[in-house]
């Protein structure tokens, strides 16, 4: 006999998660985009508590005691633009891509102005490919990569523009009765490929997530610099953010739980890295605090059975090469990466879950 599905229960600024630690709020960030004044504004909104980066380039603030007043703080910053479309403005894109920035700041625009895509279930993602394979490896539901429209990883002989973008999601809305994802569709890409005119082409293709996530220093094509920062455990401090925010520079939050800072000159990017490597920010693609990750656990969960944010700090220094590490305090096993990972279960008498 088959469990009956739970519901959605995706957390927004509008139907925040009543966690251990108070209000949960996810604030969402269409291609990871956000500008220094609003990462500013989250650090205060976050008072004492960290950032939370999460695996879709999204920020959750914790314990938020007025909600209403952070509503309207974020509203006004233009972080909550539709009281209706909030949870399914979930779109990834490749950070190093200006193009694709811009291209998801327009799909954004786009899906809110679409009354019917609202109902989207708050699992669906769009997802914007540069070409390197980096947010492919995510599965999104409806892709853009190398021009193309994928499904769930399967490629078409559709253009992945906008407007066929939003017909996807549109079809998919009309062929499921509750599924939240494509890939719980039974043939659910070929069918959405069907509905727009079109078909598949090949097998479909998930690359592995980039191990580790590129941090460190990228020279652009215009001359300028970005710099790739490790946010350790996805964990960033209110200060830290505050200090990024003072470079007056666009930020791009990356579904590796790192940050990107754009269009930097060579002298200044040296300083930026000057003053925030001391202060924990990783620019090192060696540092094996990049291939480790864990849920909240007992520091905002009441279901947890351990403190796994100490757990996998802990494990870092002892890791083998190449090896990726999400720790969990319960069987839920919240918060997991994508692509291979070994998966360690708190409290520790308990066996280790299958890898991912």
């Amino acid at each position: 006999m088959s469990l009956p599905k739970q519901p959605d229960a995706c957390p927004g600024v509008l139907r925040p998660h009543a966690a251990a630690d108070g209000a949960l709020v996810r604030v969402r960030l269409p291609g990871g985009a956000v500008e220094p004044a609003q990462l500013e504004l989250l650090a205060d909104l976050a008072d004492d508590a960290p950032l939370e980066l999460t695996s879709r380039g999204n920020v959750q603030l914790r314990g938020v005691a007025d909600l209403e007043a952070a509503r309207g703080r974020l509203a006004d910053a233009g972080l909550l633009p539709s009281a209706t479309h909030e949870r399914v403005r979930n779109i990834v894109a490749s950070p190093r891509s200006a193009e694709l920035r811009a291209t998801a700041a327009e799909l954004d625009r786009a899906l809110v102005a679409h009354p019917g895509l609202a109902v989207l279930p708050g699992r669906f993602l769009f997802a914007l490919d540069d070409g390197s394979r980096d947010v492919a490896a995510l599965a999104a539901d409806v892709e853009h990569r190398d021009g193309i429209l994928h499904l769930d990883g399967w490629p078409t002989d559709l253009p992945g523009t906008v407007d066929v973008l939003l017909g996807a999601a549109q079809a998919f809305l009309d062929l499921r009765t509750d599924e939240w994802r494509l890939q719980d569709l039974a043939d659910g890409a070929a069918r959405v490929a069907a509905a727009l005119g079109g078909a598949l082409t090949g097998p479909r293709a998930v690359p592995e997530p980039p191990n580790p996530p590129p941090v460190g220093w990228f020279d652009r094509p215009d001359g300028s610099v970005t710099l790739g920062m490790g946010v350790p455990l996805g964990r960033l401090d209110n200060r830290t953010a505050r200090f990024v925010a003072a470079v007056e520079h666009p930020v791009t939050v990356t579904p590796w739980r790192t940050l990107h800072l754009h269009g930097l000159e060579e002298g200044a990017a040296e300083t930026v890295v000057r003053v925030l490597a001391p202060m924990g920010l990783i620019f090192d693609a060696g540092d094996p605090l990049l291939r480790v990750s864990a849920c909240v656990g007992d520091r905002g969960c009441a279901r947890a059975e351990g403190d796994s944010l100490t757990h996998a700090q802990d494990l870092a220094g002892s890791l083998g090469d190449d090896e990726r590490v999400h720790v969990v305090a319960c069987e839920r096993g919240c918060g997991a990466p994508p692509g291979e990972h070994r998966r360690v279960v708190l409290p520790l008498s308990r066996p280790a879950g299958p890898a991912a």
